[in-house]
């Protein structure tokens, strides 16, 4: 269900790609679980499909029901009593189905050894990134072989300088099941640096300090954070965003280094549960600048950050509809912005001692068939990041010659493109990445005086890979109501279009996110095996516009999964598969995507994969306590309005489980979720489990130390990736 928490205007804040597409880019007495799992097990099968005494069994969880009323109406829901974390009962039966799922896959182990042992096998083992400049250092993060977590790094003056190990990761995760740190945020005068750890993948950040000069770790530790924190020009006032028990950022606080936290001061408090708060410091280093954002509406305040203690300004109050973003430069507050109907957004400046939004000036005007992304400014030029025809451009204007702007050149069918870290101002060099279905992530500097791109570092593949043995291609499938529908397609060259190639479809479909046809070493396991991956850019994204968006949402969001069905029947007329040998995959929100076709078409699909799936729609949002809830209320409706609740009943995947056959199953989640709690797909399975009328999988797999984006390190995830993928190969009948 839940996006990372983030704006998504915030320029410092980058969106959470899902981590399945591989690209750049969110509940009578019956028996105990325990007993089920280690007793009588019982099948959900009819007597003609039963399965044979030696054959794994699945657990049968307990039936406790519980009634859930709202607007008059009255579900019963078996499964909730699976929301109890701590409950032994609960952990048996996760347990029971790990247990389960690994018996089911024993014929497979050989084969997810071999997948694990080429994904990682293709990851350059010691690497690094291209080092930026900033403020006098050259920042970069590197890996060693074998290590699974980064080293962050930095030279003074010049690449050939002796490297300062800011913090290495794997000593820092030594004895830790998960360990991810965050906000690496070094102060104005270099001397200080502040991070972000999580230990547990809740997503709550214990905000930690290094002294980079001595090597020594500052006492000061403020836990229950977004990881981030940000420095005031004073070096050693930091701002930092809290989180409540919901975990929605909700407060902004300011800490004075070598103080008590229990002394630091509140700075802001957003109030309003369909909000969340973040902060962070303009390009020209002047301002801080605190944000709160909802779905339909933002609101800034800016400190000068030179004056940390002053009291923050308004930039422009919030109003429902209205959405806008802030950065500086020079003496004006640049403003992106969809104000007076600007649908794909606008760009204009306003003075930093005038900034409401009367006082707003068009630098670039709106257009209907371009939606703007993004910019960055430099001195002389403004780039902009814009999205046509459902592919990224980077536009380039000079300031003071504004007729001479022009686009940066590509060369591919399907792509991803986006700017990258940008810190100088006065630069005339863009830095920018590029993928696409066949090209590895590639870092550019581009001049945009001469023109000149100078490809700094193309990510190796190690082994025999050469991007000429792949093709892609984009197709354009057309939806019932006659909206065409964009897909990216790669595979292996010499495809024969006789209906028989095994196929992975991925979507995703909400938040306005936007799934871009990017590289994945980890797919060309996939695809040398003959499988034909295709993403489905559905409705509910932003890859076609901002309209691709309000049409995918609250009470069009059904469009998100019938595009997907229409994309599916495309592929299998076009000869691309058939539905013997056709996939599913999505993950969150993309996993509420899976799951409501599942129920719509389970005929069209051999199998499917939900990872960390949001299927109990209307028990959640229901729900205000369960994390971050409040804050979708504009993204899916309030169900405690009676039109949003039946609307959202109606495609709800638990709510629509019903006795018919379906796909083969592999449902994956994490117990620490904070996104999309665990106990979503648990229920979801144990009911598809009771009423389904096929003999086909339902495999559930729960990560016991992780949660929404799964285990952490750079080599452990495959693990997961390579249970995926033997699911499909089994049942493709792939067996190498």
């Amino acid at each position: 269900m839940k996006k990372t928490q983030h704006s998504a205007t915030a320029p410092a804040l980058l969106l959470s790609a899902c981590l399945l597409a591989g690209t750049a880019c969110s509940t009578t007495q019956q028996p105990t679980a325990t007993e089920t799992a280690t007793t009588e097990q019982t099948t959900s099968q009819t007597a003609d499909t039963a399965v044979k005494a030696d054959q794994p069994q699945p657990p049968v969880a307990a039936k406790k029901p519980k009634e859930l009323t709202a607007h008059g109406h009255t579900r019963t829901d078996n499964y909730y009593w699976m929301n109890e974390r701590e409950n032994p009962e609960v952990i048996a039966y996760l347990n029971a189905e790990n247990d389960y799922t690994k018996q089911v896959m024993a014929d497979t182990e050989a084969l997810q050894e071999k997948l694990f042992d080429e994904i990682v096998g293709r990851i350059k083992q010691t690497d690094e990134s291209v080092p930026y400049k900033k403020n006098g250092y050259f920042y970069y993060t590197r890996f060693e072989a074998g290590k699974e977590y980064p080293v962050y790094a930095r030279k003074k003056g010049n690449l050939d300088a002796k490297e300062e190990i800011m913090i290495n990761a794997n000593e820092r995760a030594e004895g830790k099941s998960y360990y991810a740190a965050a906000g690496m945020n070094v102060s104005p005068d270099n001397q200080l640096l502040a991070f972000g750890e999580d230990t547990v993948s809740r997503r709550q950040y214990t905000i930690r300090f290094k002294n980079l000069q001595t090597g020594e770790l500052l006492p000061d530790r403020i836990p229950n954070t977004t990881g981030g924190a940000v420095w005031a020009n004073d070096n050693k006032t930091i701002f930092y965003t809290m989180k409540d028990p919901a975990l929605r950022s909700f407060k902004i606080f300011r800490h004075t280094l070598g103080t008590p936290t229990s002394q630091d001061k509140e700075v802001y408090h957003e109030a309003d549960e369909t909000f969340s708060t973040f902060v962070y410091k303009t390009k020209s280093d002047k301002y801080i600048i605190i944000g709160s954002s909802s779905t339909l509406s933002q609101e800034y305040r800016f400190v000068d950050a030179a004056k940390p203690t002053a009291t923050p300004k308004v930039i422009q109050p919030r109003e429902r509809g209205l959405e806008y973003s802030v950065d500086h430069f020079g003496d004006s507050f640049y403003i992106r912005t969809n104000k007076d109907g600007a649908t794909n957004f606008k760009l204009m400046k306003t003075p930093v001692g005038k900034t409401t939004k009367e006082s707003w000036k068009e630098v670039i005007p709106h257009r209907a068939d371009t939606y703007l992304e993004g910019t960055e400014i430099f001195k002389d030029y403004l780039v902009l990041q814009e999205r046509k025809n459902g592919l990224t451009q980077l536009r380039i204007k000079k300031w003071n010659d504004p007729k001479t702007d022009y686009y940066v050149d590509f060369g591919e069918e399907a792509y991803t493109a986006g700017i990258s870290i940008n810190p100088d101002f006065d630069s005339k060099v863009l830095r920018y990445v590029y993928s696409s279905l066949t090209t590895p992530s590639s870092t550019f500097d581009y001049n945009m005086e001469t023109k000149q791109k100078t490809l700094l570092k193309e990510q190796e593949v190690v082994g025999d890979f050469d991007k000429n043995n792949y093709e892609a291609k984009r197709i354009y499938a057309t939806a019932k109501d006659g909206t065409k529908i964009p897909v990216s397609l790669v595979y292996r060259k010499g495809l024969k279009l006789d209906g028989n190639n095994p196929t992975l479809q991925y979507a995703y479909g909400s938040y306005g996110i936007s799934m871009n046809p990017g590289f994945s070493s980890v797919r060309l396991s996939l695809l040398d095996r003959g499988f034909v991956y295709a993403i489905a850019h559905i409705r509910g994204g932003q890859e076609m516009g901002r309209q691709w968006y309000e049409d995918g949402k609250l009470m069009k969001k059904k469009n998100t999964f019938t595009d997907f069905i229409d994309v599916s029947e495309y592929l299998i007329k076009q000869g691309y598969t058939n539905p013997d040998k056709l996939f599913a995959q999505g993950g969150s929100a993309g996993g509420l995507l899976i799951g409501a076709v599942a129920n719509m078409r389970p005929d069209l699909y051999e199998g499917m994969h939900a990872a960390v799936p949001f299927v109990d729609v209307v028990t959640t949002m229901l729900d205000t306590s369960i994390p971050l809830t409040t804050g979708e209320f504009d993204e899916w409706g309030n169900p405690a309005k009676k039109d949003a609740y039946d609307y959202m009943l109606s495609y709800s995947p638990y709510d629509n489980v019903e006795a018919k056959d379906y796909p083969n199953m592999l449902v994956t989640t994490g117990l620490h979720d904070s996104q999309v709690q665990y106990f979503e797909p648990a229920k979801w399975v144990a009911k598809l489990r009771e009423l389904k009328t096929d003999d086909n999988l339902v495999l559930f797999q729960t990560n016991m130390e992780a949660g929404h984006g799964g285990a952490s390190g750079r080599f452990q995830p495959y693990r997961e990736t390579a249970l995926q993928y033997a699911f499909f190969l089994k049942l493709a009948g792939i067996t190498e």
